[in-house]
């Protein structure tokens, strides 16, 4: 069965931000973020990847302030760092959401980014795959160590692919929150802002 192909269900420019404004202003809740499940075929079929109609720049700026508000009842206690970058390595949205993210954060969306381009599958899929033993990822790959700090089987980096094109067009990652919370907030917002 083909993947189902997804669109903005507000194509409005300017709707991810007017978000951002009406979360700043109301002070959103903060409701929980939905966990990934840990089975793969599970995963790979509902949680691993999307295929949209289209994404442009336009889009990552909508789906960062998507993000962002949706993150942003959680900033207080959980500062996050959102990234959108095309597959060429061309960030088109970064932010941090609170204040307290470092350059930490900053090292993993980069693990996470390389583990979604060199393996085409979100980083919650190599995470369910492996169990979160990184151990064991690093020598089915038999890499060195050196080589196996450049990618993360934490959840929160998520392929973006479009109708049409062969390969991964973006990635999307959320570092900060648990594993499955960087995830599950991205699956959560594109499942409810793409139909």
């Amino acid at each position: 069965m083909s993947p189902q192909v997804l669109r903005r269900r507000d194509p409005t420019v300017g709707s991810g931000l007017r978000a951002v404004l009406s979360a700043q202003e109301k002070g959103a809740s903060a409701f929980p973020i939905p966990s990934p499940p840990k089975d793969t075929i599970v995963v790979k079929a509902a949680w691993d990847s999307f295929l949209l109609e289209s994404f442009t720049a336009g889009d990552a700026w909508e789906l960062g302030h998507l993000l962002y508000a949706r993150l942003l009842p959680f900033s207080t206690q959980k500062p996050t760092l959102i990234s959108i970058a095309l597959a060429n390595g061309q960030v088109l949205f970064q932010s941090a959401v609170g204040s307290g993210t470092t350059l930490d954060n900053e090292t993993w969306v980069q693990r996470k980014r390389n583990t979604v381009l060199r393996f085409g599958t979100s980083t919650w899929f190599q995470h369910c795959k492996y169990a979160g033993d990184e151990e064991a990822f690093r020598l089915m790959f038999a890499m060195s160590p050196e080589q196996a700090e450049k990618y993360a089987i934490h959840g929160g980096g998520v392929p973006i692919r479009v109708q049409g094109v062969e390969g991964i067009v973006a990635i999307v990652v959320v570092s900060g929150l648990k594993p499955h919370e960087d995830h599950g907030v991205i699956v959560d917002v594109i499942n409810n802002n793409w139909e």
